[in-house]
């Protein structure tokens, strides 16, 4: 699994105009899903999220969780994030998981990060979603299970 992590004051996803999911402050997150992955790779990624301190303490220095903030996430799937463009110009999509795969895991990470007390809001598995975020910092981590 491949989750893309920014630090927001805000972000949001829209499908056809109408609003499906948003939060304040806390992290976006987009989950790239392949053919291995299993639920070792989902809790892998939820206690790596759930702790991380990317969010600044009173002495500026990034120190504080997403529990510490009283932070929230928006999660939203990618498979884009296991396109290949080592050959040619339009990217291979072969890397990301069927949905038949996908779908369980992406569900599963969701309610993992529920389950730890997160506050979770969603896009929609494989719909054309329009993402809107105020990126905080920046800051961009990106985390991938298979590099632990």
């Amino acid at each position: 699994m491949k989750a893309v992590i920014q630090r927001v004051r805000q972000a949001s996803v829209a499908i056809e105009g109408t609003v499906v999911g948003e939060i304040e402050q806390g992290l976006m997150i987009l989950l790239g899903i392949t053919h291995d992955d299993q639920q070792e790779d989902v809790d892998y990624l939820i206690r790596k999220i759930t702790q991380l301190r990317v969010f600044e303490d009173e002495a500026g220095k990034m120190n504080r969780s997403l529990a510490a903030i009283n932070g929230a996430i928006l999660s939203v799937s990618q498979f884009t994030l296991y396109g290949d463009t080592k050959k040619g110009n339009r990217p291979s999509f072969i890397k990301a998981a069927p949905p038949a795969l996908a779908i369980p895991l992406y569900e599963a990470f969701n309610q993992g990060l529920k389950e730890s007390g997160v506050t979770v809001a969603t896009g929609r598995f494989g719909a054309d979603m329009q993402v809107s975020l105020i990126n905080d910092g920046p800051v961009t981590i990106i985390i991938d299970t298979k590099e632990k």
